[in-house]
């Protein structure tokens, strides 16, 4: 009986146990409400962060930041670095907010803006957390009271004050006394002394101290005050002048010098033997010269950080092979050159030696095998010829880590079949060269590899699917482009602990495996993209609830994409491009129809690309506030409908493209709340109204795009940032956008992003007059604002765009001159005023601005000078300005018709007499004519003409004669006392004849012949007819056809 009891709850027992280890644990509710009462308090007065602390979420111990012993429930660490909004002003802390907390552990604070704090009544103390042993509170904006403040931490540890506003004499009395580690850094402190308080202080960091002279040489012996000091941390000061050893000899415990980044001379360190038990010394970065052989008196250094220096090698080689207690030697990036030393093989104690990114090369020394101890060896990013199979490494039997990347990888012609002594955790060699053209047989004894990077090397053959089952620990391997081939085969049992699988740019064919979701349950980044992959994506992946990138671009994938991938709630990153996929749902396949529901499941994504498909339909309301959503590209698509709520609460979103759709509707007011917005692009749709001045409040945003829509109103004054772009993402994921730059559309990757800045209003309804703040944007590299409506004159604040590279503003209303200061944008490549209304003289033909042709400037009437035709030797007149009701302004615009009438018909004149000049059948014509006029005039005076083609003819001499479009050359008439019965006037291409009754052609103009009755006639000339003799005249004449006019 007993024993039957005991066997039921035994297990009873033990799933009790199993249930309290892994169900989630809710936290207390008092500690729940006091961290959405924190979170409040963040957020004052508008703030958006910390969305995953929700009020109807009780298992606050998942909330990001909260971290919670896994026994009570209970909080023990707050990670809150950073999280309030800079631009929501200072924030001062309610302390009491934290008393609930009372087996709070750590507490980071770090770069929230903290400028004080929040008074209580009956709360003297604003921190009364006992077990609190960690705090952070640098880089905020605290003043020296805060001392006053931290003698209630009776448990405090680690204190973190550093880049604040202490200044003057920091007196420590009030700091807990087990406090063993202090940030003091970034301001004027000018002494540190402690009357009471921490004694036992083991660690000080003063970096960034901004004093000088005498007043640092007093902080440095105040320093005295605490003998069990055994780290000091002085980077980023000038300590020209100082001898350290002098200034720290009461320090007879110091094992730690910390002088990052310092300015330092010659006898700097000549003392530091002075020291006995400096162990660590690091002059990362310095400036300044110092004696190498200050280090022969250091003779219980253990590491020696010289990294980050322009150091000679022959010097600091011959000083460090004498310093044979050396455990650690770190000299990358110190411009070293020539081969790697064999005096390194001396120091026989070295267990770290990190010379990566120098200028060494040639082969490794075989000598290396004398460095027993080595376990991490760093030689990446040299020129270096390393062996494939690592042969002159196989005696380091303790060596655990090698990085031989970025140097020259080639094969040894015996690879021997010996096996290193060695076992790796891990290897890179991800390099260049031949490699030895299949694996190195090395790797097959090993079995504790964590992580192996042999990319962009030679090997072929297939998967090593051997490595897998061999290193049961592996958690990374990265093989691209390695000319592998076959199809992807999977290891032969399940493989938990592998998290990121890189085998793109290979030649792998086949089927992706459809157990591969089971086989690598643990995987975080799965990169198969560039290969020969076909058949359709596996649904198994959808049971990879840990992925957080995924990426089968560049491949044969067909069929559709499975909806078993929206249960990936971890996804951050999601490449599907470039395949032949179809169905539902990214980017240059051919997806039709909607945007599909289940990727608002996605609550982790942080990019989501869909652009250059056939999607259609409007945009889904998807995204919560809870998304983490940072690029949304859905550009070139069918997209319809009005931008509605789809991303309002989406506030981490940094590029927004919808370009290239059928929206239609306004620009959406919410968009001026997405505050880390850095690109907008909504070019190419039929939205329109007015830009949304809450736009403006974008203040993050360097690439804003509304071209050809059809926007109207005026323009706002616009405030780019010309901050950098902020690191993309944790994947290395390639951005990109599309931007019309120097009048072509262009598509923009990689690091230029980061840096590129730009405004396109163009081919939109825009009116009123440009901004003049707009020139204040001098990082600009893009302005177009042309194919609008705009009038006024060019900003003069334009001449400071220093960085433009393009400024188009044709096609407008534009007046006034065009800015002679724009000569000095050097960058300029294209400018484009054309169309517009601008006057006086184009810009001096000098720097960028000889560059630019006739096209530039052309159909501006009263612009003249180079390039244009147009000379300005005479007084061109001014362009025709806004109407005014004022006489003035009508003064001024009779003096411009006085002057354009005067100019017109002074060009007339000298036109007639020129043409008269060149043509001597038209000057005879003429001459002609005035004489028939003059005679006209004669016969009117004496009475009726005599008949000229016999007695029935009653004719008078006299035609109305214009040219081919009808303007008027003559206007003597022509009648007869009985009408028009059988008129008809000859019209001759070289002047009249008819009185000659010569014949020289018919030209093809019109003839109008004015009878005496009030009727008037239009005659067209009609087709030749055939010659006749009209009263004796032996010439054709043409027939001419009567039209009421």
């Amino acid at each position: 009986m007993g024993l039957s009891l005991h066997i039921f709850i035994v297990p009873a027992i033990m799933m009790v146990f199993s249930l309290q280890v892994w169900l989630p644990l809710g936290c207390l509710d008092e500690e729940r409400v006091a961290l959405l009462q924190l979170k409040d308090s963040l957020n004052y007065p508008n703030g958006t962060s910390l969305p995953s602390w929700r009020k109807g979420d009780a298992r606050c111990c998942d909330w990001g930041g909260v971290f919670c012993n896994s026994s009570t429930g209970r909080v023990i660490e707050l990670d809150l670095w950073g999280v309030r909004n800079g631009q929501l002003g200072d924030w001062y802390l309610n302390a009491s907010l934290f008393l609930p907390f009372q087996e709070l552990i750590s507490l980071d604070l770090w770069e929230n803006h903290i400028a004080g704090w929040v008074e209580n009544k009956g709360v003297s103390q604003p921190f009364k957390m006992s077990k609190l042993e960690e705090l952070y509170l640098g880089y905020n904006r605290l003043d020296n009271s805060i001392l006053s403040y931290l003698d209630g931490l009776s448990s405090l540890k680690t204190l973190d004050i550093s880049y604040n506003r202490l200044e003057g004499l920091i007196d420590l009395k009030e700091c807990p006394s087990n406090l063993e580690t202090l940030h003091l850094g970034g301001k004027n402190i000018t002494k540190v002394v402690a009357s009471r308080g921490p004694t036992n202080l083991s660690a000080l960091y003063l970096n960034n101290i901004t004093t000088y002279g005498s007043s640092f040489q007093t902080l440095l012996q105040s320093l005295g005050a605490f003998p069990n000091l055994t780290t000091l941390s002085l980077g980023d000061n000038d300590l020209r002048g100082r001898i350290l050893g002098d200034d720290l000899r009461n320090l007879s415990s110091l094992e730690e010098l910390n002088l990052y980044v310092c300015s330092l001379d010659e006898n700097s360190l000549q003392s530091l033997g002075a020291l006995p038990s400096l162990k660590n010394l690091s002059l990362r970065g310095f400036s300044g010269a110092i004696l190498f052989q200050a280090f022969l008196n250091l003779k219980n250094l253990e590491l020696l950080d010289l990294s980050g220096n322009t150091l000679n090698s022959s010097k600091i080689f011959q000083t460090i092979r004498t310093m044979t207690s050396l455990k650690t030697l770190r000299l990358w990036d110190c411009s070293l050159n020539g081969q790697l030393p064999t005096g390194l093989c001396d120091l026989n104690h070295l267990q770290e030696l990190s010379i990566y990114d120098n200028d060494l090369s040639g082969f490794l020394p075989p000598c290396l095998a004398n460095l027993t101890s080595l376990q991490q060896l760093d030689l990446s990013s040299n020129h270096l010829k390393i062996p494939m199979s690592l042969s002159p490494l196989y005696n380091l039997s303790k060596l655990k880590d090698f990085y031989g990347f970025d140097n020259e990888i080639y094969a040894e012609e015996d690879d021997h079949n010996l096996s290193p002594k060695f076992q790796l955790k891990s290897l890179s060699l991800s390099s260049h060269g031949q490699g030895a053209q299949a694996f190195p047989k090395f790797l097959y004894h090993q079995f504790n590899l964590q992580s192996l990077g042999l990319s962009n090397i030679q090997i072929k053959g297939e998967f090593p699917s051997w490595l897998i089952e061999n290193n049961t620990y592996l958690k990374s391997l990265y093989l691209e482009n390695c000319s592998l081939s076959g199809p992807f085969l999977l290891p032969r049992s399940s493989h938990v602990n592998l998290s990121i699988l890189h085998i793109s740019m290979n030649d792998f064919q086949g089927q992706i495996p459809i157990e591969i979701g089971a086989y690598f349950p643990g995987l975080l980044f799965l990169m198969m993209s560039d290969n020969g992959f076909d058949g359709s994506i596996p649904s198994s992946l959808g049971s990879m609830s840990s992925l957080q990138l995924l990426d089968l671009s560049n491949n044969n994938l067909t069929g559709s994409i499975p909806s078993s991938l929206g249960s990936m709630s971890s996804l951050q990153l999601l490449d599907l491009s470039n395949n032949f996929l179809t169905g539902r749902i990214l980017s240059n396949n051919s997806l039709q129809g909607h945007i599909p529901g289940w990727i608002g499941n996605m609550s982790s994504l942080e990019v989501l690309d869909v652009s250059r498909n056939n999607l259609s339909g409007t945009l889904p309301p998807i995204f919560g506030a809870s998304s983490k959503l940072k690029y949304v590209y859905l550009s070139r698509n069918k997209l319809q409908g009005p931008i509605a709520m789809e991303f309002h609460d989406s506030s981490g979103i940094l590029a927004l493209d919808l370009s290239h759709n059928n929206l239609a509707g306004r620009i959406p007011e919410w968009i001026g709340e997405l505050s880390n917005l850095r690109f907008l692009l909504l070019s190419h749709n039929n939205l329109k109204g007015e830009i949304p001045i809450q736009l403006c409040k974008l203040e993050q945003l360097t690439l804003i795009d509304l071209s050809h829509n059809y926007l109207s109103g005026n323009i706002l004054s616009w405030m780019i940032s010309t901050h950098p772009f902020p690191d993309q993402d944790n994947y290395n994921y390639q951005q990109s956008f599309e931007f019309t730059t120097k009048n072509v559309p262009l598509l923009y990757r990689g690091s230029i992003i980061e840096y590129f800045t730009g405004i396109d209003f163009s081919c939109n309804n825009f009116t009123g007059e440009i901004p003049p703040e707009i020139g204040n944007l001098s990082m600009i590299k893009v302005l177009n604002l042309s194919h609008n409506s705009l009038i006024g004159p060019i900003p003069p604040t334009f001449s400071n765009l220093k960085e433009i590279e393009s400024l188009d503003l044709s096609y407008n209303k534009l007046e006034g001159e065009i800015p002679p200061q724009l000569t000095g944008l050097y960058f300029l490549a294209v400018f484009s005023v054309a169309h517009n209304n601008l006057s006086g003289k184009t810009p001096v033909r000098a720097a960028q601005f000889a560059t630019f042709e006739e096209s530039s400037y052309k159909d501006n009437p009263f612009l003249c000078g180079q390039p244009l035709p147009k000379a300005c030797d005479v007084v061109m007149p001014p362009s025709p300005m806004p109407t005014s009701t004022n006489n003035e302004d009508n003064g001024g615009f009779m003096e411009v018709f006085y002057v354009s009438f005067g100019v017109a018909y002074i060009m007339v004149l000298v036109v007639i007499g020129v043409v008269l000049y060149i043509n001597p059948y038209w000057r005879r014509a003429w001459f002609h004519f005035t004489e028939c006029a003059s005679v006209r005039n004669v016969e009117k005076s004496k009475g009726p003409t005599p008949n000229i083609h016999g007695s029935d003819s009653s004719w008078q001499r006299q035609w109305l004669l214009v040219d081919c479009d009808f303007s008027l050359l003559s206007c003597p008439a022509v009648s007869d006392g009985e009408g028009p019965v059988n008129m008809f006037c000859s019209l001759w291409a070289t002047g009249f004849a008819v009185n000659q009754g010569h014949s020289h052609g018919l030209s093809s103009c019109a003839v109008i012949i004015f009878p005496p009755r009030p009727a008037i006639q239009r005659w067209h000339l009609a087709d030749m007819s055939d010659e006749d003799k009209v009263d004796g005249l032996d010439y054709p004449i043409l027939q001419l056809k009567p039209c009421l006019l």
